[in-house]
């Protein structure tokens, strides 16, 4: 079986794992639940990184669960991922989208395949932390187009936005590691903080690698 391969079945045993995970967190509420898998689920990026060397390969498991998600969407099939009515939850197919659309365009190149994470660590690290703690403090809070927006909340967007993505840029061994995290960060809450509710899972992590690719790869 070629390496390939091997990361499709990794990455499918990864995730039903974080699925299965989450009915535990759900004793802690649906919202826990969701929140928990959203930042987990960021991690299978790693995974694709170690294994694979195709964008079809990489794209094959985000695009596997546009279609369960959107099922789950309608059907409730992931009872632990949905908050139960309304626009928002197309939330989960979004991120599925971005995770598709951004394994298709960075291992086109498998050298850049972490510009992809830039904005998948954005997406889920950010701007999942900032649910968390923006629901938990409502420190500060205001609304924005209509949606529910909280000083601690952006503020906890820029920080996990900030080390995820510095983290990985030092790991990669990039020159700019600082820098670029500093302005991911930024741009990352400035979209999180303008994007309506769910449409962010898209926003932020196209925006944000697309950026992160015109300034500092391109």
């Amino acid at each position: 079986m070629t390496l390939n391969l091997w990361g499709i079945v990794v990455s499918f045993v990864f995730v039903f794992f974080i699925l299965f995970a989450s009915r535990y967190m759900s004793r802690f509420g649906i919202e826990a639940s969701r929140k928990f898998v959203h930042i987990v689920l960021a991690n299978w990026w790693i995974i694709a990184m170690i294994f694979f060397d195709s964008a079809l390969f990489a794209a094959v498991v985000p695009f596997v669960f546009i279609i369960l998600n959107f099922l789950s969407y309608r059907y409730g099939i992931f009872k632990t991922l949905e908050r139960g009515g309304g626009k928002e939850d197309l939330g989960t197919v979004y991120y599925a989208i971005s995770l598709f659309v951004l394994a298709l365009v960075s291992f086109q190149r498998p050298e850049l395949n972490y510009i992809g994470a830039v904005g998948v660590f954005a997406m889920a690290y950010g701007d999942g932390f900032a649910a968390v703690v923006g629901q938990s403090t409502n420190f500060v809070p205001f609304r924005i187009f209509h949606s529910k927006k909280s000083l601690g909340g952006s503020l906890s967007m820029f920080v996990a936005t900030f080390v995820s993505v510095f983290i990985l840029l030092v790991v990669v061994g990039v020159p700019h590691a600082l820098l670029g995290a500093v302005l991911v960060a930024l741009l990352a809450s400035l979209i999180e903080l303008l994007s309506p509710r769910g449409l962010d899972n898209l926003t932020v992590p196209l925006l944000t690698t697309a950026f992160y690719y015109l300034v500092f790869v391109l």
